[in-house]
């Protein structure tokens, strides 16, 4: 059972960047997409961004929603069993909670398609 504990969020002002955290207990080998999912208020859950695995664990591609490409980076230290999400040009649009999900398929990019879940991490964006 793979279990994810993000980190990381907090207040920034538009335009400036957050990394958020997520840790894997279990190992993140167990998943074949790890990736993250944010929640604004009166909103759907919405795909950001996510690494999936080609051959191994160790060969990764990612790939990201539209509303992120180019401010967002998804990253994976193997070592720490952690995902990152780097957040740069923030904008007050990007205001929500953030979450991480591991999937036991590849190219994940729906909710329905995670199995794991962490608990979210609020990020807020101030104009």
């Amino acid at each position: 059972q793979v279990q994810l504990v993000e980190s990381g969020g907090g207040l920034v002002q538009a335009g400036g960047s957050l990394r958020l955290s997520c840790t894997a207990s279990g190992g993140i080998f167990s998943t074949d997409s790890m990736g993250w999912f944010r929640q604004a208020p009166g909103k759907e859950r919405e795909f950001v961004a996510a690494v999936t695995w080609r051959i191994t664990w160790s060969v990764g591609t990612s790939y990201y929603a539209d509303s992120v490409k180019g401010r967002f980076t998804i990253s994976i230290d193997n070592a720490k069993n952690t995902v990152y999400l780097q957040m740069n040009s923030l904008k007050p649009e990007d205001t929500a909670v953030y979450y991480c999900a591991g999937a036991r398929e590849s190219w994940a990019r729906t909710t329905k398609s995670y199995d794991y879940w962490g608990q979210g991490t609020q990020v807020t964006v101030s104009s």
